[in-house]
């Protein structure tokens, strides 16, 4: 059984993204086919916390279940969060690898669900090129920064 401190950080991770991804004022920016989603930042988080993972997975999949996309993109998005996550903290004795997996399997899981799925009107390679540069501005210009801030204060994950 997980203890209570891992259970109420991957609740405060879960809540902080399907925040960030709903707010009125961002969610333009969360959906389509080039997104930044602020919300994205957050991925940085394995780096510290296994609860994570588990964190973003919920707080992706509540995003998607009351976002723009429907049910491809509460699995296929949810999943793709839930595998970045893993290879995330997987690589978490790299900082500068830790943003890394979430804008490869977003950009080829995301874009591929885009075209197949949703038929946006750009190419396979388009929709991978474009998900996976609005991942890159939110996971390495936002998030590494964020990290390397955090590395500094690795004590505020140690309640």
């Amino acid at each position: 059984m997980k203890s209570t401190k891992f259970l109420v950080q991957a609740a405060l991770i879960a809540a902080l993204y399907a925040g960030l991804t709903l707010f009125p004022l961002l969610r333009p920016f969360n959906y389509g086919v080039l997104q930044i989603r602020v919300s994205e930042v957050l991925t940085i988080l394995p780096a510290f916390t296994p609860a994570a993972i588990p964190g973003l997975f919920i707080g992706c999949f509540v995003a998607n279940m009351l976002g723009d996309n429907g049910p491809a993109d509460m699995l296929i998005g949810s999943a793709a969060t839930l595998i970045a996550a893993f290879a995330s903290y997987k690589l978490r004795k790299n900082i500068y690898l830790v943003p890394l997996p979430p804008v490869i399997v977003n950009g080829l899981l995301v874009g591929a669900m885009l075209y197949y799925v949703y038929g946006v009107p750009f190419s396979l390679p388009a929709c991978i090129f474009w998900v996976a540069l609005g991942e890159a501005v939110a996971c390495y210009a936002l998030g590494l920064p964020l990290l390397k801030y955090f590395k500094k204060r690795e004590s505020i994950f140690r309640l």
